[in-house]
């Protein structure tokens, strides 16, 4: 840790300490997460948090926070992120309370094409809610924690029986302490979509048992959202696991279901031909998010001593370039378009 200088504490979760740093070597700030001492103790868990941050380190997708670093001072795992200027959904409903379908709509098409891949990568979130997406400058959004994330495939560091997340955003399944898919994490998008929307997500409970009794109906249709779109976030709050969309299945409902926002004026002159929404572009971006290539995460397996063989992905595509501000995204998918247009 003598590489990183620590400025001040960030935030406190439910495994981990998140503090903001400097890396000394390459003069950037950081974000640093130690275990708990007390977690750090039980091999299981100290294990377990290593695993998937080298696991996590391997994925690389703008709306997802990176990993740079992984370590162990004094007995305590920590792991270096990516330190993203902005704040929280739910610092961001905080201030604003339930927000316009337009922006929400936005937000949430990224959040998906960083699930995808995710998932087609073969790891699981297990713990997406406001608190873990971040919206930082030029309205990009980032899921962040991947700590108690798991890989699709069952290893022996995930037990049955385990439950982890926070309740209003639980799948029936992953409540049930029920083997847990990525149809989790869209249950769980599901929820914060519908609390972007509303202001409050689609069950106020305390407790996993007010949950399961709460999750017996479904939630209340959202007032005051196109009917369209009320019926996609229905669907991705489904009881049923196999009848929930994929994470490119939410955001291509999402993109059908949302009036777009024409973005031809922000490409010059010669290009306005080519006429861009910035809702077709982030749809594109979740449609064609990467896989990310088995070599590497066979290589997080072997480094973490994991008995189980890395998951495969589900797909491989080309990596929709995205910028800074949706503008800047906008030139750069039409130059992506062109070139492979010949």
């Amino acid at each position: 840790m003598s590489r990183y200088t620590v400025e001040k504490t960030l935030g406190r979760g439910g495994m981990a300490t998140v503090e903001l740093a400097r890396d000394e070597q390459l003069g950037r700030r950081v974000a640093v997460k130690r275990l708990f001492p007390s977690l750090a103790a039980d091999d299981v868990f100290q294990t377990r948090f290593l695993r998937e941050a080298r696991m996590a380190a391997a994925l690389s997708h703008p709306n997802l926070v990176a990993v740079y670093d992984v370590g162990e001072e004094d007995g305590l795992p920590y792991i270096v992120m990516e330190y993203v200027e902005g704040e929280t959904l739910a610092e961001l409903m905080a201030r604003t309370g339930a927000i316009d379908p337009d922006r929400a709509v936005d937000l949430l098409l990224q959040i998906c094409a960083g699930l995808e891949h995710a998932h087609a990568a073969g790891l699981v979130h297990r713990d997406i809610k406001p608190q873990n997406l971040l919206v930082g400058r030029g309205g990009v959004a980032k899921i962040a924690d991947f700590g108690i994330a798991r890989t699709l495939q069952a290893t022996k560091l995930t037990l049955t029986g385990t439950v982890l997340g926070t309740p209003s955003y639980l799948a029936p399944e992953q409540a049930a302490g029920e083997p847990v898919t990525a149809a989790a994490d869209i249950y769980s998008l599901g929820a914060v979509a519908y609390e972007l929307l509303a202001g409050w997500p689609p069950y106020r409970v305390e407790s996993i048992a007010d949950l399961a009794t709460a999750q017996q109906k479904p939630p209340p249709p959202l007032e005051g959202v196109p009917a369209e779109l009320n019926a996609v976030i229905q669907q991705s709050l489904s009881a049923d696991p196999e009848a929930r969309p994929s994470a490119a299945g939410f955001a291509r409902g999402l993109t059908q279901a949302a009036p777009e926002t024409t973005m031809t004026e922000v490409l010059p002159p010669a290009r306005r031909t080519i006429r861009i929404s910035h809702r077709a572009l982030l749809g594109t971006a979740a449609l064609l998010a990467t896989g990310i290539a088995a070599g590497a995460l066979a290589f997080a397996y072997s480094d973490s001593g994991g008995d189980s063989p890395p998951p495969t992905p589900t797909r491989r595509a080309d990596v929709v370039p995205r910028g800074e501000t949706p503008a800047e995204s906008a030139r750069m998918l039409a130059d992506w378009l062109r070139e492979r247009a010949g």
